[in-house]
C-alpha cells in the first residue's frame, strides 16, 4: 500500500483492513460527490413529488440502481412503488385579518402567519373567529398532562405552542426534559387540534423550540402540502393551519391584558386550562388547488441467499422543496444538496458495493423514498403497504443530511430511539477506529422528522443515522458551527447546493460504516430489537412468532 492511501485511510478514521474489505473498491467519494452534484443540480428543480423535478430523480435513482447491479424491488417486478397523495396548495390572493380591541390588523402570508389547509375544501373562508390560546396543546393521560380541560374549540381558532412544556424549564418534568417527545412536534398540534374540534390552528414560532428560523417555515409553508386520501379529511384536519411570528404573538397577547412569557409559563404546568386572547377574532378567506398525483417511492433489491424472506433496509428520501422564491443571489431552485441528495447518493453507493461482493444472507433493500418533507409519506406509504413482510424486516438503516465538510471522529444517529441498532452503531464504529455520539440536540426533535419514524411506528427497528459534529479539522467546535450555520442558512433554502468546494471524504467514512453495520445484520441470525421504554416495542412483540 502507498504510504499516501495509507494516510488518507487513517485521517478518514479506517484501517486499512477495513477498506479492503468493502467489495468494489471500497467505498468511493467521488461517486457519493457526484451523484449528489447531480442530484441537487437547477435541472432536477429541487426534486419536489409530482414534478418535472420528479421524473428527472426517479430516472436517474433507477439508472444507477441499475449500474449497481441489484434488481428492480418494486411493484410488478418494477423498479418503483406508486405512492398516491391529495396535494392542495394555496392558489391565489391570501387575506388575513387580526381584530381586537375595536382594531385591525391586516396580516401578511408569509411575513406575520403562513396559512395552508389540508381539509377538504377548495376554498377556506371564515369571519371573526375568536382566538384561544391553548399552551402547549397536548392530550396526555399516560402523564397526567391535559391542556384543554374540556374547552369547547369549535368554530375557534387555537393558538398553540410549539415543542414541549419541558424545554424552557430548569428541570424536567412530565415530558423528558429538553428531549421533546412526539407531543412537542407540528404535527401532532395539527392532529390533536382537529380531534378538538377547533376550526383552526396558528403555532406561535419561535426559533429555538422550534428548531429553525422563520425562513424555513415560510418556505415550507409557501409549498403545496400532501396527505394520503381519506375519507374522514375532513375531521382529520382543521379547516385552516399555520404558523405566527413570536412578534406578532407577543403583540397579540399584550393588546388582550396578557403578557406572553407568563402565559407560557402558566403553560408549562399541569394546571393550565386555555384562556380566550380578549376579545380577538380572525378573518380568513383564501383559494385552495386540490387534486390527486401519484408520487414514486424507488426501491432496488439484492435477495438474500440464505433467508430471503428476511430483510434489511436502507433508505434515504429524495425530495426536497422544488422552485420557490429567489434569495438574494436570484436562485429559486431548493437544491436540497445535505437535505437529503446525501443520503440517496449513500443508498446508491451501498448498492454497488453490496452487489460487487459476496450476496448477503438476507435480503437488502435500497429505497430512495417520496415526500419525506411533506411529512414522512412515502415511508409511511410503504409500511402500510409493504412490498417485504415488515414482522420480517430486519431494521431500516435511514440515512439523513451526511457533512460536506470532511471527515469526522465520529457519527451519530438522530433522536433517542431506546432500539439496540444505536448500540450496534457504536460497536461496529469503535471497531473500526471511531466513536458513536448520541443526539447532540434531541430538542430538534429529531427522532419524529426522519423517514424512519414510519418504520418505528409499524414496530420495525428503525434508525436515521448522519454525521457527527468532532471534524477532523477542527474538533466538535468547528462541527458544531458548521451545522448552525446550515441550519440558520441553508436548511430548505437555495443556499443548500453542491459546490466544487464540497468534501464528501466525511461521507465516504460514513457511508462505510453503514457498509459495515448493514454487513453484519444481513448476514447474522440477531433481531434487532426496541429496549424497554420504547413506545414501539408492543408493537413489534406483537409478531414475535414469525420471527422464531
Amino acid at each position: 500500500m502507498k504510504p499516501s492511501l495509507h494516510l488518507l485511510l487513517l485521517s478518514l478514521g479506517l484501517t486499512p483492513a477495513f477498506a479492503a474489505d468493502i467489495p468494489g473498491g471500497g467505498i468511493s467519494a467521488d461517486n457519493l460527490s457526484r451523484h449528489v452534484r447531480v442530484l441537487a443540480s437547477a435541472e432536477f428543480e429541487g426534486r419536489a413529488p409530482a414534478t418535472p423535478g420528479e421524473e428527472k430523480t426517479v430516472a436517474y435513482v433507477v439508472d444507477e440502481l441499475k449500474k449497481a447491479g441489484v434488481q428492480p424491488g418494486g411493484e410488478q417486478g418494477g423498479w418503483t412503488q406508486a405512492v398516491p397523495l391529495v396535494r392542495a396548495q394555496v392558489e391565489g390572493p391570501v387575506t388575513a385579518t387580526l381584530k381586537i380591541g375595536g382594531a385591525s390588523q391586516v396580516l401578511s402570508n408569509g411575513d406575520d402567519v403562513v396559512l395552508q389547509s389540508l381539509n377538504p375544501v377548495d376554498r377556506v373562508g371564515f369571519v371573526d373567529a375568536p382566538l384561544v390560546f391553548v399552551g402547549y396543546g397536548i392530550t396526555a393521560p399516560e402523564r397526567g398532562w391535559d391542556d384543554y380541560k374540556g374547552a369547547d374549540l369549535k368554530g375557534k381558532v387555537a393558538v398553540v405552542l410549539v415543542n414541549d412544556p419541558d424545554f424552557e424549564t430548569d428541570s424536567p418534568g412530565a415530558f423528558d426534559g429538553r428531549a421533546v417527545t412526539y407531543y412537542g412536534r407540528w404535527t401532532y398540534k395539527y392532529e390533536e387540534l382537529a380531534r378538538q374540534g377547533a376550526a383552526g390552528v396558528l403555532i406561535v414560532h419561535e426559533t429555538a423550540p422550534a428548531a429553525y428560523g422563520w425562513a424555513t417555515v415560510r418556505a415550507s409553508g409557501l409549498s403545496p402540502v400532501f396527505d394520503i386520501p381519506r375519507d374522514d379529511a375532513a375531521t382529520y384536519h382543521t379547516l385552516l393551519r399555520g404558523w405566527m411570528q413570536r412578534e406578532l404573538a407577543v403583540s397579540l397577547f399584550e393588546r388582550a391584558g396578557l403578557d406572553f412569557e407568563a402565559e407560557k409559563r402558566r403553560a408549562q404546568t399541569s394546571a393550565f386550562a386555555p384562556v380566550a386572547l380578549g376579545d380577538a377574532t380572525l378573518s380568513a378567506s383564501f383559494a385552495v388547488k386540490r387534486d390527486q398525483v401519484v408520487t414514486r417511492n424507488v426501491i432496488g433489491r439484492l435477495a438474500g441467499a440464505e433467508q430471503p424472506d428476511e430483510t434489511v433496509i436502507y433508505s434515504a428520501h429524495w425530495d426536497a422543496f422544488g422552485i420557490g422564491e429567489p434569495d438574494a443571489s436570484g436562485d429559486a431552485v431548493r437544491h436540497g444538496a445535505v437535505d437529503n441528495a446525501t443520503g440517496v447518493a449513500a443508498v446508491i453507493e451501498l448498492a454497488r458495493v453490496f452487489a460487487a461482493g459476496p450476496r448477503p444472507q438476507r435480503t437488502l433493500l435500497f429505497m430512495a423514498l417520496t415526500a419525506e418533507e411533506k411529512g414522512l409519506q412515502g415511508a409511511t406509504y410503504y409500511a402500510a403497504n409493504p412490498l417485504a413482510p415488515l414482522e420480517k424486516t430486519a431494521a431500516v438503516l435511514n440515512i439523513e443530511m451526511l457533512s460536506p465538510d470532511g471527515p469526522n471522529r465520529d457519527i451519530a444517529s438522530w433522536g433517542n430511539g431506546r432500539v439496540s441498532l444505536e448500540g450496534d452503531l457504536k460497536r461496529v464504529a469503535e471497531a473500526h477506529g471511531r466513536t458513536y455520539s448520541p443526539d447532540p440536540n434531541l430538542e430538534a426533535g429529531f427522532f419524529y422528522r426522519a423517514d424512519h419514524f414510519a418504520f418505528a411506528r409499524a414496530g420495525v427497528p428503525a434508525i436515521t443515522v448522519g454525521a457527527g459534529l468532532d471534524r477532523i479539522d477542527g474538533g466538535v467546535a468547528s462541527g458544531k458551527a458548521l451545522r448552525d450555520a446550515y441550519f440558520a442558512k441553508c436548511y430548505h433554502q437555495p443556499c443548500d447546493a453542491w459546490t466544487s468546494s464540497w468534501d464528501a471524504g466525511g461521507q465516504a467514512q460514513d457511508v462505510a460504516l453503514l457498509y459495515a453495520l448493514g454487513r453484519d445484520i444481513a448476514d447474522g441470525r440477531a433481531w434487532p430489537r426496541w429496549l424497554n421504554g420504547s413506545e414501539f416495542k408492543t408493537v413489534r412483540e406483537r409478531s414475535e412468532t414469525e420471527r422464531k
